[in-house]
């Protein structure tokens, strides 16, 4: 009996595992390297007294702080290698000067130990001053070569102690050198000034700036970034929408940035084929200090003006980015000569600018256009969002079939031997 289960269970292993090979032959080589260029973090941290104050869940910054560090250690991709910065952990005196080069490398930039960077981060105390722009400084050291990604994610408290070193000059300064890096800064507590100046730094660099007042919120939002400096880099192209579709550039299939003003619209023209199938999102990204509620739009519409279809998302004030998108299938033709469609892609948002904060330059997006063959394109099958999927039920079908068959044979077989004993 027993050895009759073990055979059922094996052909069935057997059977699942040759579908799934058939099905997704592509995971056979997962583990393989893809040859792609090494991505970049350097996490740093603000390890000044003023961590140690109490306001976050009931309990200190500096806890909130290591409780994210921890959780963002056990989930960082493994393609990605991390490294860990302080600022102000280790001097508590009063001088300037030395406070001022309180910066350090807790962990380096490499493949990451968890349990050593845990340790380390287990060390820290809250100490001295915030020397934010030595630290940038030296955190674009810790990320120097390699052709991959980098990424400078800050978490701080408080702005800068440490003029006439300005960190938004310091940012800019590594910007200018062109080596793609991208600074995100993330506040701990409501602050204008601290606001305004981490706002500029990212700003700066094509980074965001977040705030944060509660532990998960900051884990949540480290890990976001983290993960995105594991996507493939891909520079955007720049291009300039216009007031109306009849002065908008055309598009190929790419990654477009442009920036968008309050209150304004931008169009931009694609040329899409009978047969093809237009896929279009935009994010908007609020780099400074935006009222609550906003939301995104974007519509595909004729040259006339008529609504083709249309992608929306709205925002809450809990995150700094906004993406939406659509799928414009254009049917096929049966004139071999039949012209392109010019579609319009209309841009449009509902942010607005908390008071005192400037509406210039406009808010950045990026806008992802891709023309593809369409559904019922070479052969494939025409029900809408299927496409090249249809295969792999194909492949399931006759497989289940299969498995049934053979579990309904092995079944009658254990009760003829069971009625046999």
């Amino acid at each position: 009996m027993i050895r009759t289960q073990r055979l059922a269970a094996g052909v069935c292993a057997l059977l699942a595992a040759l579908a799934a090979g058939v099905a997704f032959p592509a995971a056979a080589s997962a583990g393989e390297p893809t040859g792609e260029a090494t991505s970049k973090v350097d996490l740093v941290l603000d390890v000044s007294g003023s961590m140690r104050t109490r306001d976050i869940d009931g309990d200190t910054r500096m806890a909130a702080a290591k409780q994210a560090f921890n959780e963002v250690l056990d989930a960082t991709p493994e393609e990605v290698q991390l490294g860990i910065r302080t600022l102000g952990a280790d001097y508590a005196g009063n001088d300037q000067k030395t406070g001022c080069k309180d910066t350090a490398r807790l962990y380096p930039v490499s493949t990451l130990d968890r349990t050593e960077a845990k340790t380390a981060v287990a060390t820290l105390s809250p100490t001295g001053w915030t020397p934010i722009g030595p630290a940038l400084l030296k955190a674009a050291d810790d990320l120097a070569g390699g052709a991959g990604s980098k990424r400078i994610v800050l978490i701080s408290d408080g702005e800068d102690t440490c003029a006439p070193l300005d960190p938004c000059e310091v940012a800019r300064e590594i910007a200018a050198k062109g080596i793609g890096m991208t600074i995100d800064t993330l506040g701990l507590v409501p602050n204008t000034k601290m606001r305004k100046q981490l706002s500029c730094i990212a700003e700066a660099t094509g980074g965001t700036y977040t705030s944060v007042e509660h532990a998960g919120e900051l884990t949540d939002k480290v890990n976001q970034l983290v993960d995105r400096a594991a996507d493939p880099v891909v520079t955007p192209v720049a291009a300039e929408g216009a007031a109306q579709c009849a002065d908008a550039p055309t598009l190929k299939s790419g990654l477009y940035t442009d920036r968008e003003e309050f209150g304004q619209q931008r169009f931009y023209r694609v040329e899409v084929s009978p047969g093809q199938e237009l896929r279009a999102s935009v994010s908007v990204a609020a780099d400074r200090a935006v009222n609550p509620g906003y939301g995104v739009l974007l519509r595909a519409v004729s040259v006339h003006g008529r609504e083709i279809v249309r992608g929306e998302a709205a925002g809450n004030g809990r995150t700094d980015v906004v993406s939406t998108g659509l799928r414009y299938p254009k049917a096929e033709s049966d004139d071999d000569e039949a012209p392109a469609e010019t579609v319009c892609l209309q841009v449009s948002h509902s942010f607005s600018a908390t008071s005192g904060v400037k509406t210039t330059p406009g808010l950045p997006l990026e806008l992802t256009v891709d023309v593809v063959d369409g559904p019922s394109h070479s052969g494939d099958v025409a029900s809408f969002g299927l496409g090249r999927g249809w295969w792999l039920l194909g492949v399931l079908v006759p497989a289940g079939f299969l498995a049934g068959l053979i579990w309904g044979w092995v079944s009658r077989w254990r009760v003829a031997v069971w009625r046999t004993n």
